[in-house]
Order: C-alpha cells, then structure tokens, then sequence
C-alpha cells in the first residue's frame, strides 16, 4: 500500500469499525487516530494476487483462514487499541471468528513499497511482535526478487532469500520464490 493520511480527531473503536462497514477508503486505526490508506500499484496487486494463489490450498488443508488486504488485524499494546490491515494475514485460529477482524493471526505479510517500507519495517514489525499467535512475518519486495522473513522461533532474526524456498512454519509448507514474482516485471 501507500502512504497514510492522517485525520485530527480521535475517534472510538466502536465509531471506527461502524466508519469502515461504509467507507470506500480503508483507514488504519491508532489509539483514536484514523489514517486513511492509499492505493496500490500494479505490482504490489500482482504479488498480493500470486501469493493468496499459491497459499489458499494450504490454508484450506490446514483449515486456516488467509485474508488480502481488506482484513484488519486488531492489537491491543498496553492501554492502545491498534487496527492493520496487512497485505495478507493467516489465522489457524478456529475462534479468531470476527466479522471484521483477527486477533490472532500465525502469519502476516506486507509487500513493500517505497512510502510504507520503513512503517512496515519498524511500527508494524514492533506492533505485530506483540500478538502472541503470531509465527512468522514475512516482507516481500516489489522492486526486486527480495522475500525476507522473520519467525518468533528465532527471536525475530531475519532470513533473506532472492531465490528459491521460503519455510512457512505455520502453514507447513514452502513458499517458491518462482510463484511470487512470475507475473511481475523486473527492470534493471
């Protein structure tokens, strides 16, 4: 996604959550500010797209629920009420049954662009540490064949691949570099 814009007046989780059942824009929600959220690039949809693809099957065969884009995540960071909407997010979770969000996803994912990779590398990163179900966060690039992932099991510790096999410990499967980037373009 995009760059945020930011609105002034704090507003409730209830009032948020009733806004974005009518909003044509998404807004991400911090602690009563509202950040509306910008549109995506070609790109950014194409690898969305080809990683729901390759993911659904296994999502289904581990009875898991995997969401793009347009499924909030809800933090709760001390006294802060958080709502994300991730690129993707995987719950295996068979409570994490709300209409309009999750609680506990095992896996998200985030393609970057140039205005939110440093959100995405440091506010989200921290903010998602936080949801004790989560497994695995995974950064995919869409300026290069880049796909970082960092895993809980080993304290947050980054792995880097530009080709090959990413391990995706919570759906038990491996992830092929191939599938993400085959509909996409790369210049230079």
């Amino acid at each position: 996604m995009t760059s945020r814009t930011a609105y002034k007046d704090p507003i409730s989780v209830d009032d948020y959550l009733a806004g974005e059942q009518h909003s044509e824009i998404r807004h991400e929600f911090i602690n009563g500010q509202v950040y509306a959220m910008g549109g995506a690039s070609r790109t950014h949809g194409l690898i969305v797209n080809a990683l729901a693809f390759v993911l659904t099957p296994a999502a289904r065969r581990r009875h898991c629920q995997l969401f793009t884009s347009d499924m909030k995540v809800q933090l709760q960071i001390g006294n802060s009420q958080i709502f994300y909407y991730p690129d993707l997010l995987l719950s295996c979770d068979p409570n994490d049954r709300e209409t309009y969000f999750c609680r506990t996803p095992c896996l998200i994912i985030e393609v970057l662009s140039e205005s939110t990779e440093r959100i995405d590398r440091r506010e989200k990163f921290l903010a998602y540490q936080a949801l004790p179900s989560l497994q695995e966060y995974l950064l995919v690039a869409q300026d290069a064949r880049r796909v970082e992932i960092y895993r809980r099991s080993t304290d947050w510790q980054v792995e880097c691949y530009e080709s090959g096999q990413v391990q995706l410990d919570c759906l038990e499967e491996r992830l092929d570099l191939d599938s993400i980037y085959q509909d996409v373009e790369m210049t230079g």
